[in-house]
């Protein structure tokens, strides 16, 4: 059985061009990195994830590959998978599978922006898992958390990626405390993190030799350009990656080349870079465990589990509601 709900914002252009506007006039400049992910920016991003320098996408299929089985155990084996952010669900297989063979899987719910890639999943999953029911939610998962409604089953909710990375410390707090406030005593969050490591790796992760990850970044510029009417000219600005340590945190941003200025004409807006100028578009933090532990208990949650990769490189973790 698939059941889709579709809760898209009409007013998306407004928040993107109140986004902008906002984000230009800040101080330093900064763009948001939901604005990364149009068609041409979504291709990237999947050549980015086979790339030598990039590992966190290799290192998290290896996790969800061999250790899954502990992972929905340790939840104990819930039959519901929410997953925010769901795509094509391919690396959340191996979560289903696992509950499947468990004898608890009941309920898939993807969470993603995309109605298109929404019901293709859907319609594919349902043939992989026979029996399975998709109860689906095409929406800005960050905006609409609050839409995800518990069924009765326990719940694991899945977010993978180490999104949560992009997030700064206030805004992750905020959103790991809806998701604790969501959670009955049988729900469990499955979180997916890099883990802190030499810088020349880091940086090297976020600033590959063939240049797809700078011509990933860029894309946003030409985002503005056909959406608000920006007049961006991508080759005046090069690429910066680097690891800010006393954050823990890789930052990435843009360097203007040159003095210039930059209209967007949907704004009605001018905007003047100086030569050297950087503009942020997206930071990537990394933790420890010990770390990550803090973050949860600032949030209401408790570690339950702890599982990496052979290497130590990336981790998953379980985390529920602490009791009352």
């Amino acid at each position: 059985m698939i059941a889709i709900e579709v809760h898209l914002d009409a007013d998306a252009a407004a928040a993107m061009a109140e986004d902008v506007r906002a984000g230009l006039s800040a101080s330093p400049k900064e763009l948001s990195p939901k604005y990364f992910y149009d068609e041409r920016g979504s291709q990237l991003f999947e050549r980015i994830t086979e790339l030598p320098e990039y590992y966190p996408t290799r290192r998290e299929r290896e996790v969800l590959a061999g250790r899954s089985a502990e992972i929905v155990a340790a939840a104990g084996g819930p039959g519901t998978l929410v997953e925010l952010g769901s795509g094509s669900a391919s690396k959340t297989r191996h979560l289903l599978s696992a509950m499947r063979d468990a004898g608890r899987l009941e309920t898939y719910v993807p969470v993603d922006i995309s109605e298109e890639i929404t019901h293709e999943t859907a319609r594919t999953l349902v043939e992989e898992y026979p029996g399975l029911h998709i109860r689906g939610l095409v929406c800005d998962f960050e905006t609409d958390l609050e839409r995800i409604h518990s069924d009765g089953e326990d719940r694991l909710l899945a977010f993978l990626g180490g999104t949560i990375g992009n997030l700064y410390p206030g805004e992750r707090r905020e959103f790991l405390t809806r998701i604790a406030a969501l959670f009955g005593p049988g729900d469990h969050l499955l979180l997916g993190t890099d883990l802190i490591k030499e810088t020349a790796r880091l940086e090297a992760a976020y600033d590959d030799a063939a240049g797809v990850t700078a011509e990933f970044n860029k894309n946003v510029l030409a985002v503005l350009n056909r959406e608000l009417g920006a007049d961006f000219d991508l080759d005046a600005f090069e690429h910066v990656a680097r690891y800010d340590a006393r954050e823990e945190r890789m930052d990435i941003r843009l360097r203007s080349l040159a003095e210039q200025t930059v209209r967007i004409a949907d704004l009605g807006m001018t905007v003047e870079f100086a030569a050297g100028e950087e503009m942020r578009t997206e930071i990537s933090a990394k933790f420890t465990r010990e770390r990550l532990e803090c973050v949860y208990a600032e949030a209401g949650l408790e570690m339950r589990g702890w599982f990496t990769d052979a290497a130590g490189d990336y981790a998953l973790s379980l985390a529920r509601p602490i009791p009352a």
